[in-house]
């Protein structure tokens, strides 16, 4: 019965220890980078050579600055693991930044440019 309590204690340990090691976006060398499941060393030189140019604000941020992350991408990288200033994906706070940053789409009614039927 000890051994199962102690197996028990030593999961919850490692658990822990997992969840506090979130890999920042901004202080990950390229090794750390790589070592996210998601991102490769392809991936994690577009990263570490735009955040040459400035460290990322946030998702929505990286998202556009990173080809190849958009907000699917994101999610997963999130789950794996990765933060952008200690802060996990968050889906909703990237499209509600994103419909008020782009411009209103110019959308032709369906049957436009169509002649009516009579």
């Amino acid at each position: 019965m000890k051994i199962r309590q102690w197996i028990v204690g030593l999961a919850a340990a490692l658990a822990s220890a997992l969840a506090l090691a979130a890999v920042d976006i901004n202080t990950a060398t390229e090794a750390e980078l790589d070592g996210i499941k998601g991102i490769g060393p392809a991936t994690s030189r577009l990263i570490l050579e735009e955040r040459k140019a400035s460290p990322f604000s946030d998702w929505n941020d990286l998202t556009k600055r990173v080809k190849g992350i958009g907000a699917k991408r994101a999610g997963k990288l999130s789950k794996e693991g990765l933060v952008v200033n200690g802060k996990a994906f968050d889906q909703a706070a990237v499209a509600a930044t994103n419909s008020r940053t782009s411009p209103p789409a110019n959308k032709q009614p369906r049957d436009a440019g169509r002649p009516e039927a009579r």
